[in-house]
């Protein structure tokens, strides 16, 4: 597969007092370094993406510089003998989008240590769907798992139901035989995320601050995008030996809670970083394509074009985006 001579991509440049975002028509020369150089098929937003795309928390630092933490594609050259023209390939964390260009491109390069082969039976579509949120929900549940967790010990609460890893998990842990139950202040959502899988929706009045240090136990497990008072009030709530899969501070970065839930109930915490070792996404990711798939990738994905990308990027910074946002490279 030869290199394409040019590409559209959109780059972020150093702005005052935020970023100046342009699709910009560009060569390989624009690129930083890598072994591997990728024809992308798909990448997606996530609200990494978006809060770069506008400045925020100086997640980018030098520019100019393309965002997009994940993408799916074909390898069109490689100088690592670990891949071969024509491999379909998936990316994410490492720093692309980020350190290095990243995957809101129609070509990419990136170490090869970076790459990993699409598993077998997953799209380039269905892998950009689940990317690094896909990653994200099946690192939560593997952890989960091999901290005791099981379909028979009790329900498990999904927090900040609609949004990417979210939505996956919620159809990952239903499709591996949990009863989940969804919890979303989007009261206009409920159908959408039963369709997912979800056995029950409840609103965020559920987790109204409480100074009980114990409530009633009702979850064997909970995945909590949220953080804040919402990821206390399910240290509170937990049944004995319930574990929590924490990755999120949507809602907050401190933590107000006791050590009660761990001493009494001995409730575990787990932090998720999706930006884990390729080892353990060797591991996960083809759990993945067996037994953690998830039935309804096309019903949480939603398609746009690179062109419709700015405009995607605001709407999730003000959380009018649900699900996966795919953006298809090509036509």
């Amino acid at each position: 597969m030869k290199p394409m001579t040019s590409f559209k991509a959109l780059r972020l440049h150093a702005g005052d007092p935020e970023p100046e975002r342009r699709i910009e028509s560009l060569t390989l020369d624009d690129l930083g370094p890598g072994d591997v150089t990728i024809e992308v098929a798909y990448s997606s937003i996530n609200y990494k993406d978006a809060l770069a795309s506008r400045g925020r928390n100086q997640i980018v630092r030098q520019y100019p510089r393309i965002g997009g933490i994940d993408l799916t594609g074909t390898v069109m050259t490689s100088s690592d003998a670990r891949f071969s023209a024509g491999d379909e390939v998936v990316v994410h964390g490492f720093g692309i989008g980020v350190d290095h260009d990243g995957g809101h491109a129609q070509v990419a390069r990136v170490p090869a240590d970076w790459v990993l082969p699409l598993p077998r039976g997953i799209s380039l579509f269905e892998g950009a769907v689940l990317g690094a949120a896909g990653y994200t929900a099946a690192l939560s549940l593997h952890w989960m798992e091999l901290n005791g967790l099981a379909p028979d010990r009790g329900p498990v609460l999904v927090n900040g139901a609609t949004g990417g890893v979210a939505s996956i998990a919620i159809d990952m842990f239903t499709q591996r035989g949990y009863r989940v139950t969804a919890m979303t202040g989007k009261t206009d959502a409920h159908d959408e995320l039963k369709a997912l899988g979800a056995a029950e929706v409840i609103g965020r009045r559920s987790a109204d601050a409480s100074s009980k240090p114990l409530e009633k136990g009702l979850w064997a497990g909970a995945v909590d995008s949220v953080g804040g008072a919402g990821l206390a009030w399910l240290t509170r709530t937990m049944l004995p030996d319930g574990v929590i899969a924490a990755f999120g501070n949507a809602g907050g970065a401190e933590l107000a809670t006791t050590v009660l839930p761990f001493i009494l109930r001995g409730v575990r915490l787990i932090g998720i970083n999706a930006n884990s070792p390729m080892p353990l996404r060797r591991e996960v990711w083809p759990k993945i394509a067996g037994d953690y798939r998830p039935a309804h990738l096309d019903r949480i994905a939603h398609v746009i074009t690179l062109e419709q990308l700015p405009e995607h990027l605001d709407r999730m910074l003000e959380g009018r985006l649900r699900g996966r946002t795919v953006i298809r490279m090509k036509g």
